[in-house]
Parts: C-alpha cells; structure tokens; sequence
C-alpha cells in the first residue's frame, strides 16, 4: 500500500530557500513515508520522528539536520500525509 503525500502550498516556496543537501534529505524522507509509511520513521535513529506538543500535539516532525525538521500529520489512519512545514529550528 502506498502512502499519498500531500505538501502545504508553501513548501515550494520553502524548498527554493534551503541548502541542496536538505532538499535531498527531505526527498529521502518523503520517499521512505510514501513506500512504508510513518511507522517506518520511528525505527531510524537519524530521523528523530516525534509527537510535537502543545498547540500542535497532533503533529509530529520529523529531523532532516541538526538544524531543519520537517513537520507533518497524518490524518484517520488513511493512507494521506500533510506535509505543514519545513523549518529550521533554534536550540
């Protein structure tokens, strides 16, 4: 079963910005959830996929670098992916 991965009507705008090495990360990433789905996220170490809190405890992000993650949900247990943002974060 393949997963759809639907993308926010910013994230054109948004890849245009970042660093090559995040745009081929992120393909990664959306490759891999299209294929097996967001379970599959949670056993790779360097994906750091995790539930978000607060105002947007029904979303999870996912770490494309040290600095950039990408935030997404998945809704009713379809087989649909709604990619919200792409952002660097501050530590």
């Amino acid at each position: 079963m393949e997963w759809e991965i639907y993308e926010h009507r910013n994230i054109a705008k948004i890849i245009k910005k970042l660093p090559i090495a995040i745009v081929k990360k992120y393909d990664y990433w959306k490759n891999l959830m299209s294929v097996y789905g967001p379970d599959i996220l949670r056993g790779r170490i360097g994906l750091h996929d995790e539930k978000l809190k607060g105002e947007r405890k029904h979303q999870r992000s996912s770490r494309l670098s040290l600095q950039y993650k990408v935030v997404y949900e998945v809704h009713n247990n379809e087989v649909i992916v709604y990619v919200i943002d792409i952002t660097a974060h501050k530590y």
